[in-house]
């Protein structure tokens, strides 16, 4: 896993506007993985996985304080696109396509351990589960126990999205503490 990690974060394989600095933080005992869309700006400057709003919402969604959330022998992070990639006119731009095919399956060869993978918002979503998605984020949320164990799908936590949590109050009455009880089994915390 050490020589894999390095490898990755020498990559250049994509033309970026800035320098590309991949962001991941996985172990060989990393009993979840997290696997969201991109690292933000934030993210990118600071070089540490969700350190920003949604990183912190995200925590208490998972009902864990930093100390676990960055224990890569226990939580590990990889975004879909593991740099930061630029902004477009409104938001930051989507993940491109070279990054998740490269080094995806190479990472998760090698972690034995892993229990379940936490997909972050449609782009995570449409990659892992590509077919058997349903047609939007809210009905694919709404079903999330289809896809248990394997996989928990959440939408994205970043603050932008508090409109559709206030149109979804199902989402932290059901999800989040089923959510919750899957963290405290796969940690035993």
């Amino acid at each position: 896993m050490k020589e894999l990690l390095s490898t990755i974060r020498k990559c250049h394989v994509c033309d970026l506007p800035c320098w590309p600095r991949p962001v991941l933080s996985v172990s060989k005992t990393s009993k979840i993985l997290i696997i969201g869309q991109a690292p933000g700006i934030k993210v990118h400057m600071s070089g540490i996985p969700w350190d920003d709003p949604s990183g912190k919402r995200l925590r208490e969604w998972l009902s864990v304080d930093e100390s676990i959330f960055y224990d890569n022998s226990k939580i590990g992070i990889m975004p879909l696109w593991l740099c930061y990639p630029w902004t477009g006119k409104t938001w930051d731009l989507p993940p491109r396509k070279e990054c998740a095919p490269l080094w995806h399956e190479k990472v998760l060869a090698e972690m034995p351990e892993l229990e379940c993978i936490i997909l972050i918002g449609t782009y995570a979503q449409k990659y892992y589960l590509w077919k058997d998605m349903y047609p939007t984020l809210t009905q694919t949320v709404s079903y999330y126990q289809d896809y248990l164990p394997k996989f928990f799908v959440l939408p994205h936590p970043s603050p932008r999205n508090n409109i559709w949590m206030k149109k979804n109050p199902w989402f932290e009455k059901d999800v989040l503490p089923e959510l919750k009880e899957v963290m405290r089994k796969l940690l035993k915390v």
